[in-house]
């Protein structure tokens, strides 16, 4: 099994679409769980901030700068869900207020050792998503 990744603030911040300062007030106002580690710096654990970025990109209110989108369609966020099948598998990604969902096959999920809390980016390119693992 591998170990799982935790975030800093300004990572935490960058992946949501938002400014370190606004993950700091959530976590100070317990919406984000936070830890410390041996340095003193906060992180939030991978998980954690997978199932708070849905909760973030569901109360989006679509009103603020999206700043996801480039030239190249790609969506940098945070894995929120792997569902695996025998052959294929379907990933989510949270990016900031988007929610995007690739279907691909399981050697491809298996082989960027895709798994919920991980910082990852779709890209979209026509009507297919592409996951790359950042």
């Amino acid at each position: 099994m591998s170990h799982m990744q935790s975030y800093t603030i300004g990572q935490a911040a960058r992946l949501l679409g938002v400014s370190p300062d606004t993950v700091r007030r959530w976590a100070d106002g317990g919406r984000v769980t936070t830890h410390r580690d041996e340095g003193g710096r906060r992180l939030i654990d991978g998980r954690d901030l997978a199932a708070f970025s849905i909760e973030v990109g569901q109360s989006s209110n679509g009103e603020e700068e999206v700043p996801y989108t480039s030239a190249r369609n790609a969506f940098p966020g945070i894995v929120t869900a792997v569902k695996l099948g025998d052959v294929a598998a379907q990933v989510e990604i949270q990016a900031g207020p988007h929610r995007l969902v690739s279907l691909l096959t399981r050697e491809a999920v298996e082989e960027l050792g895709l798994e919920v809390g991980m910082q990852a980016t779709a890209r979209v390119k026509s009507t297919s998503v592409h996951i790359d693992r950042t």
